[in-house]
């Protein structure tokens, strides 16, 4: 007979429903305000703590919910906001700068849901509340960089072709190569400009040779520090496992920054102001590092510390940490930590040759910070300090390229944070929060609250609609429509980059109202085949079968459409789309499939006179 449910058919419809349903779940339990405290570069959270900081705040009456030590870090969840303020407060008093003190928000989902992978939406900045940071990178530093580099290259390759030159400086946004002679001088002026297209020449007094990079080439090394400095912030604060930023370019050295659910900006300045990197250096044996102490430090050398022991180091960098393609923190032979470094093919092939020519000789690991001051130059840009610290000089033993050990650091957190930093990415250039905003909780509720007041007074709207226009396929279609909301709540829970925007919202409520589209399709083909004489059995397999191309035609080209706003959309156009995208998806499935194994249940597969339609 017609209109029977094949076993598959419903099993598909079940499971769907039922796994939807599962991870929408975690959206139901709700939140804990939280304080989460982590340590810095000189402390480390241990078990010993936890007690400490457990008993401080029982001796302040400060209520707790629970307390959890995991992966080096305290999550104190706390009953209500003030509590949570006054815990903050007081652990900031109590532990000083050696740890960092963060309020945050904790799902308060179950353990037995947590073990299934069920998570709860991730919630924008306009409906969590959290901080807004507009961040401007340093250019001078990005094209200082650049000019290092090709000093550096310039070096190696007129040694390569025996062009003898007497020095290579970088001044001022140039670089100055002075030459012995007017011959030696015109063969590198023509060596290099057929070498290297992105600087200009120009022959000055004293047979020097002046390179300074073209204007085409300035601008490729802005944007490209913008753009790179973006995707590594993205990476650095995905893998610390903050909430998902919104990370974008605005104007032309700036970058929009925002971090829903953080509702202390400590944390999230300690984790975007991080411009750790790494660079790699002969230690200088030709002069004594006791003159340099004194004040008489070599042309080409720099003293610097470590810990408290100086050393003498080669200006000339060995490999940069821009060529560290991976970093992983563990323990040597003797279980001391370690960081172990990959390095890109052109950064593999600088230290092979490095090795190659230095084995026996010391080689120092230097670990770099860039350190806003506040204050801007005469040009109005803002002024960083760069801060040196050698972290640990091992004796080349052989040749060695690509892959290979840092040791001599403190602790196995050190490992750990300095591994982070450089598999994250080292910034391209220093960056400097010059705007801060934070959107509270309570706006975020507000705005919760007047799209959720959205949402339901339209599913009521359509629902009495439907069950009074469409009577028994209306209660179907209702059904459908409920079913609906759980599956794009569920799968916007499992989708890790989904984010819900109160735009996001508003594309549910679209979608809602979309979602019944389908079925009034259908139920008004039914009746139409019932007016032309079919039987209620006919009638029920035609309109679900002649309305499924029309159907699927308009939520393909709607689909298209939400694509293409996600494709060249931003922030809030993003949320809309991915949103309206999913509705689509699960009300094609709901009003076509869903309905018809639950309209199939009740009159399929038996005589049937009449359908209340």
């Amino acid at each position: 007979m017609l209109n029977q449910n094949s076993f598959f058919k419903v099993l598909v419809v079940l499971f769907m429903v039922l796994m939807c349903g599962l991870y929408a779940l975690p959206n139901l339990y709700g939140e804990d305000n939280a304080v989460q405290i982590s340590g810095s570069r000189n402390a480390t959270v241990t078990a010993a703590l936890e007690s400490r900081i457990t008993a401080a705040l029982a001796e302040q009456n400060i209520p707790l919910k629970s307390v959890e030590f995991e992966n080096e870090q305290l999550l104190i969840r706390l009953p209500d906001s003030d509590s949570q303020l006054k815990a903050r407060d007081f652990l900031d008093r109590e532990l000083g700068t050696d740890y960092v003190v963060a309020m945050n928000l904790a799902p308060d989902t179950p353990e037995w849901l947590e073990g299934l992978g069920g998570t709860p939406m991730k919630l924008g900045l306009d409906l969590r509340g959290g901080v807004h940071f507009l961040m401007e990178v340093d250019m001078n530093e990005a094209i200082g960089k650049s000019l290092e580099d090709a000093e550096s290259d310039f070096r190696t390759a007129l040694r390569e072709e025996k062009l003898r030159y007497r020095s290579v400086n970088v001044r001022d946004g140039f670089i100055d190569i002075q030459f012995r002679d007017e011959e030696t001088l015109d063969k590198a002026e023509f060596f290099l400009e057929n070498r290297n297209r992105d600087l200009t020449y120009q022959e000055m007094d004293d047979l020097v040779l002046r390179a300074r990079f073209s204007e085409q080439k300035l601008a490729e090394i802005r944007d490209y520090a913008v753009k790179q400095n973006i995707t590594i912030i993205r990476n650095r604060v995905n893998q610390l496992g903050v909430a998902e930023p919104v990370v974008q370019k605005q104007g032309a050295e700036r970058i929009v920054v925002q971090l829903p659910g953080i509702q202390d900006t400590a944390q999230a300045k300690e984790i975007l102001n991080a411009t750790a990197t790494l660079e790699f250096r002969m230690v200088d044996q030709d002069n004594d590092v006791r003159d340099a102490i004194a004040g008489r430090v070599p042309p080409g050398s720099q003293l610097l510390y470590e810990g408290e022991r100086p050393v003498l180091l080669d200006k000339r960098v060995v490999v940069t940490g821009n060529h560290i393609i991976d970093a992983n923190s563990g323990v040597d032979e003797y279980g001391l930590p370690q960081v172990s470094i990959s390095l890109d093919s052109e950064g593999g092939n600088k230290m092979s040759r490095n090795t190659r020519e230095n084995v026996g000789k010391p080689m120092a690991t230097v670990f770099i910070e860039y350190k806003a001051t506040g204050e801007r130059d005469a040009n109005d840009k803002l002024i960083f300090e760069r801060h040196e610290e050698v972290i640990n000089v091992a004796t080349i033993r052989g040749q060695f390229a690509s892959n290979f050990q840092i040791t001599g650091l403190d602790s196995p957190k050190e490992a750990r944070d300095l591994s982070l930093l450089l598999r994250a990415g080292a910034l391209i250039a220093p960056i400097q929060i010059v705007e801060e905003r934070t959107v509270g909780p309570s706006l975020g509720q507000e705005n919760i609250d007047l799209g959720m007041q959205a949402i339901v007074w339209g599913l009521a709207l359509i629902m009495v609609f439907m069950l009074v226009y469409y009577k028994a396929f209306g209660i179907v279609a209702d059904i459908a429509l409920g079913l609906n909301l759980v599956m794009i709540i569920g799968i916007m829970s499992m989708i890790p980059g989904a984010t819900l925007t109160l735009p996001g919202m508003a594309g549910i409520v679209l979608t809602v109202g979309m979602a019944v589209d389908a079925n009034v399709l259908i139920f008004e083909r039914i009746r139409e085949e019932i007016r032309d004489g079919r039987s209620p059995q006919q009638a029920i397999h035609q309109g679900y079968d002649s309305a499924f191309s029309t159907i699927l035609d308009a939520n393909i080209t709607t689909f298209i459409a939400g694509l293409i706003l996600f494709a060249v959309g931003t922030g809030p156009i993003k949320g809309f789309s991915i949103t309206l995208m999913i509705g689509i998806a699960t009300s094609m499935f709901t009003a076509i499939l869903v309905t018809r194994v639950i309209v199939n249940a009740i009159w399929g597969g038996r005589r049937v006179s009449k359908l209340a339609i």
